[in-house]
């Protein structure tokens, strides 16, 4: 009997972590997510944007945050900067190039928990054609049951892209070498 016990409590030890680990999809589709950007512009204001179209899913346990696992798809052909014809100019081969590259992608190295719901992804970021290692600085929002039934957790994240990187041509002027990217994560627990 002490041997049945043993092994019970054994393998419920081994299995514990495994049970907390869920997977997630990014509710996009709820309007519950969102990628914006903004950038100088010639170093007098921001222009400002986003994405309108991505996918995702995640792998996140509380409990080992340094297992998670991040897949990201973004529709470089949805950006949106509320000015259709930049949005144009944007889609062009000076920038995104978007006839070429209708996808970004990030895909996650590592996590690694900074403490305080803080925490440091790395990945690789495909954008037009070019994928480069980045650091996106994150912090979990919260997590918990929803009105619905189901379970979500939630992340914001941020980061900066020289564009440079990423062989996007177009020379705004000094101010303007960078974007910024700032992240709206909701994933629905499957």
């Amino acid at each position: 009997m002490k041997k049945l016990l043993l092994a019970s409590a054994l393998a419920g030890a081994l299995l514990s972590p495994i049970a907390n680990a869920a997977d997630y999809v990014v509710d996009y589709k709820g309007a519950h997510a969102s990628i914006n950007f903004k950038i100088q512009h010639l170093g007098y204001s921001w222009l400002t944007g986003r994405f309108d179209k991505f996918d995702g899913k995640f792998n996140y346990d509380a409990n080992n945050v340094a297992a998670s696992k991040i897949v990201m798809n973004i529709d470089a052909t949805s950006i949106n900067s509320n000015h259709g014809e930049r949005d144009k100019h944007l889609r062009n081969p000076d920038v995104l190039d978007t006839s070429k590259f209708t996808t970004a992608k990030f895909v996650s190295s590592s996590v690694k928990d900074l403490g305080n719901g803080k925490l440091a992804i790395m990945g690789d970021l495909t954008l037009r054609g070019v994928t480069k290692p980045i650091t996106i600085d994150a912090e979990k929002i919260g997590e918990g049951k929803d009105p619905w039934g189901g379970y979500r957790v939630g992340f914001s994240g941020k980061v900066r892209l020289k564009m440079a990187d990423f062989g996007i041509p177009i020379n705004l002027g000094p101010a303007s070498t960078h974007v910024d990217l700032d992240l709206h994560i909701e994933g629905i627990r499957q």
